[in-house]
């Protein structure tokens, strides 16, 4: 039996199927080294994408490629393709000799904003473009949740990355934890979120992980633990113990089983933390 079969239509039902706004994207051959990237929401060529062009480059071959996604727009005066997806297979193509042109597909996205609306429709659901790369191109896109998430950092005195620091070297107050501070906007709005990045961002930190946030939430939110000091000897306490915290957070969880690393840490953190004074009413 033949294991070929048609391209056919699923059922739609209970679906609102999109009516395109924009016009059927057309496909052209260019030269490759007329094409230009915009850095505002495109990454930059690290180590690793420079190992993947080189086997891209030794490995070239029709049947493995795929056009660069491109929208015309504006530099130095002049129209230009502007590469929204697949600025690695066009290096790749501009760096070989035997290559003078390339297909592309050019959409409609005239705007910068536009554009990278489109990298982020284009890569959402691919695997290999970074949470940092989705939001800093959703910024650019003026997204209303990433801008939410920017401003937020921004008055806690959070500086969120573009990328993972060269050589692991972070400065204190840097994060590349987007996704969970994200999840602490939306749990906590954008008030509440502040005030929880503000303590971590206060103990200088370097870098803000994930776990630091999460171990913040559970003890500015826990009414067991929330009231029983002040966020800013929170904060004092986790500076204090940046350098052995997580070794005893490891410690604990490996005697309480099925505690998270976080919550282990929030304990760690807490145990340090100068704790208020309850002031006792006693009857006349």
């Amino acid at each position: 039996m033949s294991n070929i079969r048609p391209i056919a239509p699923v059922d739609v039902a209970g679906l609102n199927p999109a009516n395109p706004t924009t016009g059927l994207p057309i496909c052209e051959l260019v030269d490759p080294q007329t094409l230009f990237v915009d850095g505002a929401y495109q990454r930059s060529i690290g180590e690793n994408g420079l190992r993947q062009i080189r086997r891209m480059i030794q490995r070239f071959c029709w049947t493995r490629f795929k056009p660069p996604i491109c929208a015309y727009g504006r530099h130095e005066g002049k129209t230009v393709l502007m590469v929204l997806d697949g600025q690695h297979t066009a290096i790749a193509a501009a760096s070989n000799p035997n290559i003078e042109r390339i297909p592309v597909m050019i959409v409609e996205a005239p705007e910068t904003a536009a554009q990278a609306a489109a990298f982020v429709g284009q890569n959402t659901d691919r695997l290999g473009v970074t949470p940092l790369q989705l939001h800093q191109a959703a910024v650019v896109a003026q997204d209303e949740d990433a801008l939410t998430v920017e401003q937020v950092c921004q008055r806690a005195g959070v500086t969120v990355l573009k990328g993972p620091a060269g050589n692991g070297r972070y400065r204190a107050r840097e994060t590349i934890a987007v996704n969970t501070i994200s999840g602490l906007v939306q749990r906590q709005t954008a008030r509440g979120a502040r005030r929880i990045l503000e303590v971590v961002a206060n103990a200088e930190l370097a870098p803000i992980t994930g776990h630091h946030i999460r171990a913040a939430e559970f003890l500015m939110t826990d009414r067991d633990y929330c009231l029983k000091f002040e966020p800013s000897d929170l904060s004092v306490a986790i500076g204090e113990l940046f350098l052995t915290a997580e070794d005893d957070a490891k410690v604990f969880c490996h005697g309480h089983s099925g505690v998270p690393f976080w919550k282990a840490l929030a304990v760690t953190w807490f145990r340090k933390t100068k704790k208020k004074r309850l002031h006792l009413r006693v009857a006349a």
